[in-house]
């Protein structure tokens, strides 16, 4: 079965073909820098590049040694302890601010939406050193640069846009007509919202508390103004080893991230292809 349109002469195909192979070279410009990294972080040698033993595959040259110092350093045991407790606490304030944000803004009796739209989607757009000066200049008055709430607080703004953007898509095929069926049979607004609402748009909603966790676990200017020594991150301590101490240990610890990611994204797919069920099933 031919899938192009029957008008489709031979500059339509090689508009579409071209097009195609653009992409594909776009993407492995973009990937083969990062795929570099992870057959760098089983170099035996503590260089940046491909030894002769490397490119020749001897065994001898390979090594899992940078992955296991990562373990035994406690500065990398502290920095992931934290990337973990900050991503997940700020995913979690962000996905509930977002999701309440995304369900005000898709009513259509909300006013001045564009303008709140804006000023919500703001930490996006805005350059990350201002809002990172800002917020050290507005968390000093309370004290809380150099402590965990206040480098929460600040990821969690950083991925509040992320979440109330995922939210609105997922919002933008629901029936409101079933919320409001519950209200009439007697349910509270919280009821029907908790009952009704949250299942048809828990995969927007998990997408977005995703994307608000890879944010701040990939997040370094903010913590480089806000954290203390105590709040080191990963990306943080990453930052730190290539001015002090160059080492393979950041390429390993560069290609967990990269799994991590990886991880992520599958979820994230799998997720959406969920949703579009969902609403196919509605409909």
């Amino acid at each position: 079965m031919n899938k192009f349109p029957p008008y489709y002469n031979f500059w339509h195909y090689m508009g579409h073909y071209g097009l195609k192979l653009s992409a594909y070279l776009v993407l492995l410009f973009l990937m083969v820098p990062i795929l570099i990294i992870i057959p760098l972080s089983f170099n035996a040698e503590p260089y940046f590049s491909f030894t002769e033993g490397m490119l020749s595959f001897d065994p001898a040259a390979y090594s899992v040694r940078w992955y296991t110092n990562i373990f035994d350093d406690p500065k990398w045991i502290l920095s992931i302890k934290n990337s973990f407790i900050v991503g997940i606490f700020a995913a979690l304030i962000a996905t509930v601010l977002g999701t309440i944000a995304a369900v005000g803004l898709s009513s259509p009796v909300m006013p001045f939406k564009r303008f709140f739209m804006a000023l919500l989607l703001s930490p996006m757009i805005v350059p990350l050193i201002i809002v990172a000066a800002g917020m050290f200049f507005f968390y000093t008055r309370f004290n809380l640069v150099g402590s965990y709430v206040g480098l929460i607080i600040a990821h969690a703004a950083l991925g509040i846009p992320f979440v109330i953007i995922t939210v609105t898509a997922t919002l933008s095929g629901f029936d409101r007509s079933l919320y409001n069926a519950g209200i009439s049979m007697g349910a509270s607004p919280f009821k029907s919202f908790r009952d009704i609402v949250i299942p048809l748009i828990r995969p927007g909603v998990i997408s977005g508390g995703l994307f608000a966790f890879v944010t701040s676990f990939d997040e370094v200017v903010l913590v480089l103004f806000l954290a203390g020594p105590g709040q080191r991150t990963i990306p943080r301590q990453m930052f730190s080893g290539l001015r002090e101490q160059i080492n393979p240990t950041i390429l390993a610890v560069a290609t967990l991230l990269i799994l991590i990611s990886v991880t992520l994204l599958i979820t994230l797919e799998f997720l959406r292809r969920r949703s579009e069920r969902l609403r196919a099933t509605a409909q």
